[in-house]
């Protein structure tokens, strides 16, 4: 492919080194920095797919088109995250098989991972194609927007084997450090859904169906360039599609670890779908400046995600090497930088809030909308990094359940119970949108109580397996 080799060469080649880093060695915050800012792109890249359906059709269908589209966002996520879930137990259990170098674990868990994703992604075809209607009539999407709402979720969900296909080929490659070539795989099928969105909305009119049509056609792209790169690769993580089989074991301990994080993530949407719906009782218009704030937010927040998995897969690697002593300075440096990411991003967001916005529409009163959330929730999204960065390095360590708990407590709990009395006490956009920095700080202290524990829990497991060894060595002489 032309195209292709354009792109690898700009991004990969250009780019002097092995794809993999050692994070078990040497100073920790140029390998954080060296994983996380190609790790950063992606993120963006990935959330243009949606922002360009956004922009494209606010700009050239209207704000009911694109209150449409913003509306199924998190409904989509709360059924996709339980299998996305899989995903990062999958990333988990290769950066620890990586750095122990248990080569026959890599190519169980490498052949597991992607029979599994498929399979994954075909289950969530039919269950969006079924529950789309009723989900979001059940949401109080408004009559004006709902037809469009249901057309834009189906056939986006028409992609779902290729997105878990990516997700969780790209967490492979990741979790030993290769996070360049899927920002290239995603940069490339982030054009061809730019122009596609175009192409289909522009010249063909065919509104939230020709954004959706572009959406899953990028997908599968993104998809075949993660599977072809694994195909050729003579790494520990080559992909031969005669191994494919579910390997039991294997199988057990990614579910012990990515289910967990899946009803972690679906439970948290269940939060956002109610807040959703509260902001659905105000109006279209209402729905359409939430949605542009929200895309513009989510630059940010996928920004500081690329520290959440660089906290997961340093500590995962680090574990698996027994170097228990690095586990505190990973946690440090990603809280570290998570924190001038959010604070310098969300700034950014802000002060140039009102023309962001019209980008997304020029609807003034949609522009107003959009502002009020940025100066509260966008404001104080260093908290939400903060939380994510504590919650992967609990994660790395191998505990899922405990994180799992405390985010549905800390966070989710908390967020229901905010609209349930406060917000309904006080019905205000204002007041909805200061459940999310309340959460995050709680959750936050929560998950740092919990990882002090699970560290020393570690190091005492550490220290006690090297006095058996220093012992039996003893003997021995």
């Amino acid at each position: 492919m032309i195209v292709e080799r354009v792109f690898l060469s700009a991004i990969i080649k250009g780019m002097k080194g092995s794809y993999e880093i050692d994070m078990c060695s040497g100073p920790l915050i140029p390998k954080i920095l060296q994983f996380s800012v190609p790790l950063m792109l992606s993120g963006i890249l990935q959330l243009l797919f949606n922002a360009a359906d956004i922009i494209v059709v606010g700009q050239f269908t209207g704000s009911q088109a694109m209150a449409a589209v913003g509306s199924t966002g998190s409904l989509n996520n709360l059924i996709v995250n339980i299998f996305l879930g899989f995903s990062i137990g999958s990333s988990v259990l290769m950066a620890r098989f990586y750095g122990a170098k248990e080569n026959k674990n890599i190519h169980d868990l490498v052949h597991t991972s992607i029979l599994l994703a498929l399979l994954s992604g075909v289950i969530l075809v039919f269950l969006g194609l079924a529950l789309a209607k009723p989900l979001l009539t059940l949401m109080g999407t408004p009559y004006d927007v709902i037809d469009q709402a249901v057309l834009y979720m189906r056939i986006v969900f028409l992609g779902m084997p290729a997105l878990i296909t990516y997700d969780f080929g790209a967490g492979i490659l990741r979790a030993i450090g290769d996070t360049r070539r899927p920002l290239a795989y995603l940069f490339i099928a982030g054009v061809i859904n730019v122009c596609l969105n175009l192409f289909f909305v522009i010249v063909f009119g065919l509104g939230v169906a020709g954004v959706a049509i572009a959406t899953i056609i990028s997908q599968y792209t993104s998809a075949f360039l993660i599977i072809r790169c694994m195909m050729k690769s003579q790494s520990v993580y080559s992909l031969a599609l005669k191994d494919l089989r579910i390997n039991r074991q294997t199988l057990k301990q990614i579910v012990r670890i990515g289910l967990p994080a899946g009803i972690q993530g679906a439970v948290f949407n269940i939060s956002n779908v109610l807040i959703q719906s509260s902001i659905n009782s105000f109006g279209s218009i209402a729905m359409a400046g939430n949605t542009a704030a929200s895309n513009i937010e989510g630059f940010v927040y996928t920004a500081m995600n690329s520290l959440y998995q660089a906290s997961t897969s340093f500590t995962s690697q680090n574990i698996g090497a027994r170097k228990t002593e690095r586990i505190v300075p990973v946690l440090i440096a990603c809280l570290s930088i998570v924190i001038a990411v959010g604070a310098i991003l969300s700034g950014i967001a802000i002060t140039f809030g009102e023309g962001l916005l019209g980008i997304y529409s020029s609807d003034a009163e949609v522009i107003q909308y959009g502002l009020q959330r940025l100066h509260v929730v966008c404001l104080t999204y260093f908290l939400c990094g903060m939380m994510d960065v504590a919650c992967g390095s609990i994660r790395g360590m191998g505990y899922s359940m405990t994180p799992t708990i405390v985010s549905l407590t800390g966070a989710c709990g908390l967020r229901i119970l905010w609209i349930y009395t406060i917000f309904r006490m006080d019905h205000t956009l204002f007041n909805l949108y200061l459940s999310y920095p309340i959460s995050w700080i709680v959750t936050f202290i929560a998950h740092i109580v919990c990882f002090i524990v699970f560290y020393r829990a570690w190091k005492n497991r550490t220290q006690g397996r090297m006095k058996v060894s220093r012992a039996a060595l003893h003997s021995s002489r």
